[in-house]
């Protein structure tokens, strides 16, 4: 039964056109960078990996992903999120599953497969376009790293299958916080609202060295530290603390939509 249930959330996601409409934008991103850093003039687009992106198509799906981080992809996971319950809330479903001799932890289980399974799908696709388009518009050398070693195509898709298993863990992360806001309104558009606002004002915040007490609480502070998928040797330091950040923006996101859904009567 659970397999037909995580089955049937998937499916009832994808046929949404709103799913389908953030899909194919989100897959443009690479294909405008790529085109962007070709037409440029120069060695590289600025500094960081933009620097490296010259020659160098690999390089595109983790640029593209990492800056994708900062508001595309947590815009999506809200979205999914928001439809997930307070969606079902607003067109009257909600309250049909939760009458049903079903567990409330399996639906509040199911509906957060939902969302990691549209989120890896997200990444995915991103990533393998633009390894596709920055192959075609910049070249394939191998994958220079920001430590000046170049890998070979084989180590350079292995280091970006990685980074989408981390990209994909943080966007869960929020969507897990997005479904908590979702189980307490009827209005998908707050929770979308709340949840880019709470991001927003999380890289405000980062930005004030006054408040670097707060910046290891900040999901946000962890997304810089992903890029070091791309240094060679890899350190695994701040890769693990941005991990662990989020999963325990992850634990505390389903806690308390767990606890709204147990609760709530309609």
């Amino acid at each position: 039964m659970i397999t037909r249930q995580l089955g049937s959330e998937v499916r009832w996601m994808l046929r949404r056109p709103r799913t389908i409409i953030g899909l194919f934008g989100l897959v443009l991103v690479p294909i405008i960078i790529s085109f962007g850093i070709w037409t440029a003039d120069g060695d590289g687009g600025g500094p960081g990996l933009a620097a490296i992106l010259k020659g160098n198509g690999l390089v595109v799906s983790v640029f593209t992903l990492f800056l994708s981080l900062n508001l595309l992809l947590p815009l999506v996971a809200s979205i999914w999120a928001a439809d997930g319950l307070a969606g079902e809330s607003q067109h009257g479903t909600l309250r049909g599953l939760l009458v049903a001799p079903v567990s409330r932890v399996r639906l509040l289980f199911v509906k957060l497969f939902g969302v990691a399974a549209l989120s890896l799908l997200a990444v995915t696709l991103m990533a393998v376009v633009g390894m596709v388009a920055g192959t075609a518009f910049l070249g394939n050398d191998g994958m220079m790293t920001l430590s000046g070693n170049t890998l070979s195509t084989g180590e350079g898709l292995l280091r970006i299958a990685f980074f989408i298993v981390l990209v994909t863990f943080q966007m869960v992360a929020v969507g897990s916080i997005a479904l908590a806001i979702s189980s307490t309104t009827e209005h998908p558009l707050v929770v979308q609202a709340a949840t880019m606002t709470g991001i927003i004002v999380f890289q405000v915040l980062g930005q004030f060295q006054s408040l670097d007490w707060l910046h290891p609480f900040l999901i946000t502070t962890g997304f810089p530290g992903l890029v070091d998928v791309m240094r060679d040797p890899m350190p695994l330091d701040q890769i693990w603390d941005s991990t662990l950040l989020a999963g325990c923006y992850l634990l505390i996101g389903t806690g308390l939509a767990a606890a709204r859904l147990i609760t709530k009567d309609n």
